[in-house]
């Protein structure tokens, strides 16, 4: 129930930040105009009463919870996204590639299966993703010693060079940081305990199997005509 709580607070203050932040009137209006006030509440509170106004005969709690989560991602991808793109010219999928290579440790590479399973995304996701990074010069592709004909995708210098400055950003400047101080430590942990089993359990279900998505759909026989 504590880690609950805390998740929850800690997703709702994130996006009242972000809200707050996003409508804060960044001048005076022009005359003739009516100046735009920040909401009262924030936008993913307005979701929940409604949710809850509008289907009160539901527990819309994992529903509800869902839709946190969701935004939440969204929030934090959008600035990471900018961030990469600003700072490195890269996207930030992109940039999960060589933080995915860094966090292995030496000699930073692993083999394309290793890759989209830790990413989610499908293997032609990844081939496109590691083809763009290497016209880049942040990664190349070697010989994989225990797999005859295959390959091992490897941080270059430049690549390593380039995440490390990254992960050093990210430390410090984290999105999450402004709505993050205005919880107690144990909050925080109890935040990211929740988190991390709810992720878990999601892994442990199946949900995060990216490769059944390369297969095609099915192909259908047309209708015949005058059916």
């Amino acid at each position: 129930m504590e880690e609950d709580l805390a998740a929850q607070r800690i997703i709702a203050v994130i996006a009242t930040t972000a809200m707050v932040t996003k409508t804060k009137p960044k001048s005076t209006p022009p005359p003739g105009t009516v100046a735009q006030t920040a909401p009262a509440a924030s936008l993913v509170e307005l979701i929940t009463l409604q949710w809850q106004r509008e289907r009160s005969d539901l527990d819309l709690s994992d529903f509800l919870l869902a839709i946190y989560f969701m935004r939440l991602g969204t929030l934090v991808g959008r600035a990471y996204d900018r961030m990469c793109e600003r700072r490195y010219k890269i996207s930030g999928d992109d940039m999960r590639v060589l933080l995915a290579l860094r966090r292995g440790g030496p000699p930073y590479a692993k083999r394309p299966t290793d890759l989209f399973r830790a990413l989610l995304v499908t293997s032609g996701a990844v081939t496109k993703k590691v083809d763009r990074l290497t016209e880049r010069g942040l990664v190349d592709r070697m010989a994989d010693p225990g797999h005859g004909g295959g390959f091992l995708v490897h941080l270059t210098r430049k690549g390593l060079q380039v995440v490390e400055e990254v992960v050093e950003y990210l430390a410090r400047e984290s999105v999450i940081a402004p709505a993050m101080s205005q919880f107690t430590q144990s909050e925080r942990e109890a935040g990211s305990r929740f988190a991390m089993r709810v992720l878990a359990a999601l892994e442990h279900a199946g949900l995060a199997d990216a490769s059944q998505e390369d297969e095609p759909a099915p192909q259908r026989g047309r209708k015949k005509a005058g059916r």
